[in-house]
């Protein structure tokens, strides 16, 4: 009988370690408030053309708008990017800065449930809170749009509380990757790992979905067909301006302009960097090189 407590009791509190509410300090966030400057508003302008919001939230009845409703196909189903306006019915409207921090860098609904990984948060988690909340300031500045986007097409096993055991084993299976020392690459690391998340479809994942980071942008794969390496083997012919202009036009060194879905990503993302941040990128992409 004993045995059968202690079991019970380690699996229950297991059960609460996988399930607890991620720590970002007091419910409105470690004290944080979403700042309402014009600056900031400003600043997360920035953060969320970087961070190519727009190419997965573009809104489907309300073009140009972040209300999103496009299709995210995959092997476990189809996702639908979800309304990021400040609707308070459908949208992110009321949205306080602890619920900001909580979905961005952990993954968590403001309700406590969990986010499915296609929405990008195991990248996204490597942001500062300071960014996350300026890329607040921004889409809680934006007009609010109605728009009620499709309920996800997946199967029936994979509900929102198998998240829980995912999160977990994605920490288990990819150590801690190196930090920069350089200050420059470290800011390209920040920008492609984290903001810009490239490795969310350039890197290769397991069966479960998982990415594997010891082949970090080592190519991945989309319900379309392949994605590309961008790792050092992948790099090892392109020079600094070949590169620096791909990432401003989507002009490859072979003449060929890029298509597919990197072709918004080029528009919306890496070519409204500045000059010093496109920079930084190409010095984490080509590190390394002469």
């Amino acid at each position: 009988m004993k045995t059968i407590l202690v079991m019970a009791l380690i699996a229950a509190a297991g059960a609460w370690w996988l399930f607890a509410m991620p720590d970002v300090g007091a419910p409105d966030g470690s004290g944080h408030r979403v700042p309402e400057t014009p600056e900031a508003i400003e600043r997360g302008a920035y953060l969320v053309a970087a961070g190519g919001c727009i190419s997965c939230h573009s809104g489907v009845e309300d073009p140009g708008s972040l209300s999103g409703g496009l299709p995210l196909e995959s092997d476990f189903g189809t996702f639908y990017a979800p309304n990021i306006t400040p609707d308070p019915a459908t949208g992110i409207g009321g949205w306080t800065a602890g619920d900001f921090l909580l979905a961005l860098k952990h993954g968590r609904t403001p309700g406590g449930s969990f986010y499915f990984p296609a929405f990008p948060y195991p990248s996204y988690a490597g942001m500062t809170d300071e960014d996350a909340l300026y890329m607040a300031a921004y889409l809680l500045a934006q007009p609010p749009v109605v728009s009620e986007t499709p309920d996800h097409e997946l199967p029936g096993w994979l509900g929102r509380w198998t998240i829980a055991g995912w999160n977990l084993l994605a920490r288990l299976l990819n150590p801690e990757l190196p930090v920069e020392t350089d200050p420059v690459v470290a800011r390209g690391a920040y920008l492609a790992r984290h903001l810009g998340h490239c490795g969310e479809c350039h890197t290769p994942r397991n069966g479960l979905g998982i990415p594997d980071l010891s082949r970090e942008f080592g190519g991945g794969r989309i319900a379309d067909g392949k994605v590309e390496a961008i790792d050092a083997d992948a790099l090892n012919n392109w020079s600094q301006d070949a590169f620096a202009l791909f990432l401003t036009l989507g002009l490859k060194p072979d003449g060929e302009f890029v298509g597919g879905k990197m072709e918004p990503v080029i528009e919306h993302n890496t070519s409204r960097l500045t000059e010093d941040d496109r920079k930084a990128m190409v010095a984490f992409f080509l590190r390394g090189q002469d």
